[in-house]
């Protein structure tokens, strides 16, 4: 293994930490999208998260703080941020299937965006599940190297809030491809369908590809490109196109 990938950081990006690795206690990212068309929370913005994880039945604990740009559009205006809606999510320890891991989540959005514009004016609560599948390909089987197939179903509903803005009820689902590369790169091509139920049940999806790599010490950087592949441009949590520069580090 190289020395600014260790094997502890890859098992906890997305999911809980592998039996028998060095044990963690959460994880600090920064991330940089710039959105054209995005529906309201997909909007350009920068993202503070922070998680913690545990041991008992909630694993982790992660709140998102996001800082959506004054000038909305793909540019933006970076250094003139606002504050955003506040996202929290309780994520639970995972079933064991086999080789499977199931994680299952709940997330709040609480609608604390100033000025009010810049966030979805609505509580919302959500609960989700994700399958996370290690693949084997004998073409690729090699030390360092981990393939693994990830499916993820989320229901999010507005419970109130302003009374003026439109209400929110969506499915959303991902379908992604996560390979590892040599304990270092990391590649991921996502698909991101969403049925809108307050759209008469439209549905609409973006497909997204990422790279990144782990550097450093349980570090890691990523740069994805996304765009909508179907769908019309009103539909809960899709967006036309979209730039994502992060960084994150696992402590």
């Amino acid at each position: 293994m190289e020395s600014g990938a260790p094997s502890t950081a890859t098992a906890v990006e997305d999911a809980a930490p592998l039996p028998g690795t060095e044990r963690r206690q959460g994880r600090i990212e920064l991330k940089r999208q710039s959105t054209s068309r995005g529906t309201p929370e997909e909007s350009t913005k920068t993202i503070l998260r922070i998680e913690a994880f545990h041991d008992g039945a909630v694993e982790a604990l992660r709140l998102d703080f996001a800082f959506p740009d004054e000038k909305q559009d793909f540019d933006g205006s970076p250094f003139h941020p606002r504050f955003g809606d506040i996202k929290a999510r309780l994520r639970f320890k995972p079933w064991q299937a086999s080789a499977y891991s199931m994680p299952s989540f709940i997330e709040a959005t609480f609608p604390t965006a100033h000025p009010e514009s810049l966030g979805s004016g609505k509580y919302q609560l959500s609960a989700g599940i994700r399958v996370l599948a290690p693949v084997k390909l004998p073409f690729l089987d090699a030390p360092g190297h981990a393939f693994r197939l990830e499916a993820e179903v989320q229901q999010v509903n507005s419970i109130g809030g302003d009374p003026s803005r439109r209400d929110i009820a969506y499915t959303k689902f991902e379908l992604t491809a996560y390979d590892l590369l040599r304990d270092t790169y990391t590649a991921k091509l996502k698909l991101k369908p969403a049925v809108d139920w307050e759209a008469d049940g439209r549905i609409g999806a973006v497909a997204e590809v990422e790279g990144g790599m782990f550097f450093a010490r349980d570090w890691r950087a990523w740069l994805m490109f996304g765009r909508r592949v179907w769908g019309p441009s009103e539909i809960a949590s899709t967006y036309d196109t979209r730039v994502e520069l992060g960084a994150a580090r696992t402590f």
